[in-house]
């Protein structure tokens, strides 16, 4: 009976000691900018020529970094019926500096789902955490994951608020 009783209270202060480890890092990545991300974002993006730079293509999207490190966006760089919304990850990196990947899916005229694209991006946040640039590239597959093309992109982002 005793043992059972101590079992339990070393359970449950195991349980309180990770609950603490797992607040205190989350609390450590927001002070050290890993929060900082979170939020919905206004971008500009340019298609660029990976070789040269140059511009290729600029529309105008927008992306959700969620707490717990999910995305999810859209663009009006391609025609919704065309498209998926962007589902994706990110990560804090160090100070200003982040990660992300999402993935979307892309139909024919009739509808027909033809491939998807992967699109990665390193962010820098300015020090106010209101605007950033990013920079990175994309991949183009088919459904059965054949790559088929890739290119390069950049943007400027402004953080949504009231």
């Amino acid at each position: 009976m005793r043992k059972d009783s101590f079992n339990r209270v070393r359970g449950t202060m195991m349980i309180a000691v990770l609950m603490l480890i797992t607040v205190g890092t989350c609390l450590g990545q927001v002070s050290k900018g890993g929060g900082r991300l979170v939020g919905t974002w206004d971008a500009v993006v340019r298609i660029t020529d990976c070789n040269t730079g140059n511009v290729l293509n600029t529309f105008a999207s927008i992306a959700s970094f969620n707490q717990g490190g999910t995305s999810i966006g859209s663009t009006s760089g391609m025609p919704q019926a065309a498209r998926t919304p962007e589902h994706g990850i990110w990560l804090h990196v160090s100070d200003n500096t982040y990660l992300f990947k999402f993935k979307s899916f892309n139909f024919n005229a009739m509808g027909q789902p033809t491939g998807y694209a992967v699109v990665e991006h390193a962010i820098e946040l300015d020090s106010s955490a209101d605007t950033y640039y990013s920079e990175g590239t994309a991949k183009f597959y088919l459904l059965n994951g054949t790559q088929v093309g890739s290119g390069c992109s950049e943007a400027d982002g402004t953080r949504m608020t009231f």
